[in-house]
């Protein structure tokens, strides 16, 4: 069973930064089972949205709203992938999701975590 555990959100002040990690577990990174991973995210009362993935071999993609201020990574021998954003906005506040494909194109999400941004 795939499962994936959300940390690192928090409330912080517009300006500071957050890394969010994404643990995964039940399917290894270095066996090439996942085909991409991202992060979502949903502010109170909206849409999720797409915010960043990365692809098993590195080509990172980003939305436009973050692209200047957000770094996605992963480390292969901790099964971990993390969301970097720094310069944080309030309108950054959201619960924001990690979720995986695999080579099947099945997702699997994790249940997010909380980032608050007061200005």
């Amino acid at each position: 069973q795939v499962l994936l555990v959300e940390s690192g959100g928090g409330s912080v002040q517009a300006g500071e930064s957050l890394r969010l990690s994404c643990v995964v577990s039940g399917a290894s990174f270095r066996l090439g089972f996942f085909e991409s991973m991202t992060w979502y995210r949903r502010a109170p009362g909206q849409e999720r949205e797409f915010v960043a993935s990365i692809s098993s071999g590195g080509r990172a993609n980003y939305a436009e709203s973050v692209k200047d201020r957000c770094t996605i990574s992963r480390d292969d021998a901790k099964n971990t992938l993390y969301l970097q954003i720094d310069s944080l906005k309030p309108e950054d506040t959201a619960v924001y999701t990690c979720g995986v494909f695999d080579n099947n194109n099945v997702p699997y999400w994790g249940r997010g975590t909380l980032v608050t941004v007061s200005a």
